[in-house]
């Protein structure tokens, strides 16, 4: 027979937990290696696969060039300084138009709008996100000129990091302790002053990592841009095509030589796009940190 803890009632139910908390602390544990080994894998292949086009063009060349012409057969060049630029401009503007827009509409949804309404706009709001692939068929409907411009792709950007914001805030708000407000409403508060000074910088933390979450998508996206940036390696202005670093891959990856100088220099935009994520990501942690202590 199994012996009971002594004086624990119910010690083998006991035991039982304590054997499922291992298991699970386990399993965590190994999905914790696995997702760490799977982000070491891509560092080392993106760098096996893009060092070899750097040496070759030259790391000031490739970084600070501004023309790129890979399908050359006389005169090939792999200059990304414009697909740098165009990814930096482009992330910015999305995050100035989509950041204020997400985050008051967070606080909206979280403290202001009534229960029926609230259950309304928060489909609406995740279907943002999929409504960018209608883009050429709302075009052909409605015979409107294609615009494709650094602009066209900041306000998709914009549109698109919406949900991941408007989520993120909304929840982080949501978790603020009601007596936090109802302290601040009981000693003459406004109702909005208590959202602006009491809700929102108790959920600063989760405030800021739906920022981050949206600079991660804006960096990130490529398919939904590729349909409105025009995919033309031009130096950044709002009015005319460009092509980001992600597009620039979506775009030549497909028919770019297996061995080829253009697809390591792909695999070369991979490992510049892989390491200015990392520096944004480093940069946000270190200025929310801060943030936190002062």
């Amino acid at each position: 027979m199994k012996k009971e803890h002594p004086g624990v009632p119910g010690g083998g139910a006991l035991r039982a937990k304590e054997a499922m908390e291992l298991i699970m602390m386990i399993v965590f544990l190994v999905c914790g290696f696995i997702a760490i080994a799977f982000v070491l894998l891509i560092t080392v292949y993106l760098i096996i696969s893009g060092l070899p086009a750097i040496r070759e063009v030259g790391l000031t060349d490739f970084l600070f060039g501004t023309r790129w012409a890979s399908t050359d057969k006389t005169d090939p060049a792999y200059g990304i300084l414009p697909f740098i630029l165009t990814s930096i401009y482009g992330t910015a503007g999305a995050i100035l138009i989509g950041v204020p827009i997400g985050f008051l509409t967070a606080v909206f949804l979280s403290k202001v709008a009534p229960p029926r309404v609230a259950a309304v706009i928060r489909p609406a709001v995740d279907l943002l996100v999929g409504m960018m692939v209608l883009l050429p068929a709302i075009r052909k409907t409605f015979d409107i000129a294609a615009g494709d411009s650094l602009l066209a792709a900041i306000i998709v950007l914009a549109v698109m990091i919406l949900p991941s914001i408007i989520s993120v805030s909304e929840t982080a708000l949501n978790a603020v302790p009601r007596e936090y407000e109802e302290a601040s409403l009981a000693l003459g508060a406004t109702e909005l002053e208590t959202y602006f000074r009491v809700s929102v910088p108790a959920a600063k933390s989760g405030i800021a990592a739906a920022v981050v979450l949206g600079v991660g998508r804006a960096i990130g996206e490529a398919m939904a841009i590729l349909m409105v940036a025009g995919n033309v390696a031009n130096m950044p202005s709002l009015l005319s095509s460009v092509k980001f670093l992600t597009t620039a891959i979506a775009s030549e990856m497909s028919y770019a030589a297996v061995g080829s100088l253009q697809r390591n220099a792909l695999y070369s935009i991979g490992l510049i796009l892989f390491l200015f994520i990392m520096c944004i990501n480093v940069i946000l942690n270190v200025f929310l940190k801060r943030n936190k202590e002062g």
